[in-house]
């Protein structure tokens, strides 16, 4: 009986020890992982027409996933829904944008960030904004999920006004009807946005608010986030960061001169 009894003891002790702190498994436990991108950014996270994912973050994705020796699916998500569908337990990592704040943290679990890039300013060919301050009384657009439009009000204290809508899609659109007057977010967006409009949109090449991209995980999988920012580190020690950079966006007029390893946030 006494045998049997620590048997099972020791059961519950492996199980727990394969866990999150919340009982939850942690990404290393599973064999298949689903992984969250962008559907709607060129470049970046676009959903081709034949459903398949492709840009930078997803191939970011694909090579921690390899590194994690886990096979990955993939399903698209929008700036609103990034911490619903870890929260949710629809996706064990997102790689969609996702910048690093304290307010985020309160739901989500960060690892990373994979990339640093600067918020910029997107406008038509016939206007003349050059930084930040140029955004004073003009309509900028707002997408649902994003805090860069609110960025440029709140911490900057430029009192422009915030239109509203659901993507970027929207906000092109917008953008080039003249409802909004310029568009606003981390510059690789709006570089693979205009890239694939080729209307002439313009980058201000503004360089303002640092954008720490970071990978969303579940909170308690401390495990995990660690194990995903190994594998970040050697994307950059072996120069596929790099690489991957300059397939994206190396025609796009970024500053991709300096490649090196962002300083992490830590898994707590």
């Amino acid at each position: 009986m006494k045998r049997a009894l620590a048997a099972v003891l020791a059961l519950v002790a492996t199980v727990v020890a394969g866990c999150g702190t919340d009982g939850q498994e942690s990404v290393l436990d599973k064999e298949q992982i689903v992984i969250a991108v962008r559907p709607d950014l060129p470049s970046v996270g676009f959903r081709r027409p034949d459903g398949r994912f492709e840009g930078f973050d997803v191939d970011v994705a694909a090579y921690i996933a390899r590194k994690l020796h886990k096979q990955a699916s993939y399903i698209g998500v929008l700036a609103a829904d990034r911490a619903k569908v870890i929260t949710d337990g629809k996706a064990d990592l997102v790689l969609a944008t996702f910048t690093i704040d304290q307010e985020r943290k309160k739901d989500v679990l960060f690892a990373g960030p994979y990339h640093v890039s600067y918020q910029d300013i997107l406008q038509r060919p016939d206007e003349t904004i050059k930084n930040v301050r140029d955004l004073k009384g003009r309509r900028i657009c707002a997408v649902k999920g994003s805090n860069a439009a609110q960025r440029v009000v709140q911490e900057r204290e430029v009192p422009a006004q915030l239109v509203p809508f659901d993507d970027y899609k929207a906000c092109l659109t917008a953008l080039k009807s003249k409802q909004v007057d310029a568009v606003t977010t981390n510059d690789v967006i709006l570089a693979g946005l205009a890239n694939q409009d080729g209307t002439g949109l313009k980058l201000a090449n503004a360089q303002f608010n640092e954008q720490r991209t970071g990978v969303g995980m579940r909170r308690s999988d401390v495990p995990g986030c660690e194990a995903v920012n190994r594998a970040i580190t050697d994307m950059y020690q072996d120069g596929t960061a790099a690489r991957l950079l300059h397939r994206w966006f190396g025609k796009s007029g970024l500053d991709l001169s300096t490649v090196a390893v962002p300083q992490f946030e830590g898994c707590s």
